[in-house]
């Protein structure tokens, strides 16, 4: 289960034997409603009333649990783990710190289910960044298809999966995903998002401003690196109109993209992109554009890219049973290959 946007929960059911088996099962996504997207943008930082909120939380993934097995007509009894990410409000991997709230034990008791929660903790005890970590998950779907592959997941943060002809892994942070674009969008229309880019297909670039953005030094530090969902300063787009922002935080997450190419061993020869942000038929011209090679959502090898995450999260929790690397030191920048999460049991169990 995910819920690392402020747009909603995602979950999904997957069997997998945590290797390269996988077989996806039935996935929903349950939208935020406004009052609760507002709870929970205030604890953004760790700050605020953080235990209460990520209570509400863990209550509203346990009624997602229900309602997906409801409808894949199953029963608690046959789902061996929940692997729950929880919410990241706080992410500060070159202090050591990263923050998910979600209460593991309260989901176990409230689904009857095992669950494993805090996936990055040993990561980071390991010297890891603490993120991404879905890139075990990205290369045991992708097996069979063309290399150098990227798959770019387009969230709050951009972040990026690269997979060679072996069986090498890169993933980092790639900059901004979605979270500048939907910030400036509430603070212009009330809204959530750029709806289908309408409002960034209105604008107009603004160079200027989008060349001071790039200037931050985060783009020209080798990976593996990591981001926090504000750890960009919109300040250049403050004097321009609603579109003309749009415009420009939109091209500022593709041009962020197109500059990772250099930090990889071999550019990709084909993009495929999950998250949010492929949703926005604009921002997917823009990448188009300055990536110059195929550009496609992750449905187009059969994936879904609204499970995607959902899905990442069961295989880890899966590995994590088994004592299985979660993270190796291409991805995160770990020591070492780490294995990670928290077992919490939904009951005692018998001798």
């Amino acid at each position: 289960m995910s819920g690392t946007s402020l747009d909603g929960i995602d979950a999904a059911l997957i069997r997998s034997d945590g290797r390269q088996q996988v077989e996806t099962g039935p996935a929903l996504t349950v939208s935020y409603d406004t009052d609760f997207r507002a709870r929970l943008r205030g604890v953004l930082g760790g700050r605020g009333a953080v235990a209460e909120v990520g209570r509400e939380l863990t209550l509203r993934h346990a009624q997602a649990v229900r309602d997906l097995l409801a409808r894949a007509g199953m029963m608690a009894s046959e789902v061996t783990v929940v692997g729950f990410h929880g919410h990241t409000v706080l992410h500060e991997p070159q202090a050591g710190r990263t923050l998910q709230i979600g209460d593991g034990a309260l989901l176990a008791a409230e689904t009857g289910i095992d669950v494993v929660a805090d996936f990055r903790s040993n990561d980071m005890v390991a010297g890891g960044q603490g993120a991404p970590f879905a890139p075990l998950y990205h290369a045991a779907r992708a097996t069979g298809l063309d290399k150098p592959l990227a798959v770019l997941n387009l969230g709050g943060v951009g972040n990026l999966t690269w997979l060679g002809a072996g069986e090498e892994v890169l993933a980092f942070d790639t900059g901004p995903g979605n979270a500048l674009i939907d910030d400036w969008a509430e603070q212009h229309t009330g809204r959530s998002q750029d709806q289908d880019g309408a409002m960034a297909g209105a604008g107009t670039l603004d160079d200027k401003a989008l060349a001071a953005l790039m200037a931050h030094p985060y783009f020209q530090e080798p990976p593996p690196k990591s981001l926090d969902r504000d750890a960009f300063d919109p300040r250049p787009v403050a004097g321009l109109s609603a579109v003309d922002g749009a415009a420009t935080l939109t091209a500022f997450t593709a041009a962020s993209v197109a500059a990772a190419i250099t930090h990889l061993p071999a550019p990709p020869r084909r993009w495929l992109v999950t998250g949010g942000g492929r949703h926005n038929p604009v921002l997917m011209a823009v990448l188009a554009e300055r990536l110059a090679v195929p550009v496609e959502p992750v449905e187009a090898v059969g994936w879904d890219g609204d499970a995607l995450e959902a899905q990442a999260f069961a295989y880890l929790a899966l590995r994590s049973l088994d004592g299985l690397p979660l993270s190796l030191p291409g991805t995160t920048g770990a020591k070492h290959p780490t294995t990670g999460g928290v077992l919490h049991r939904a009951r005692v169990r018998q001798a």
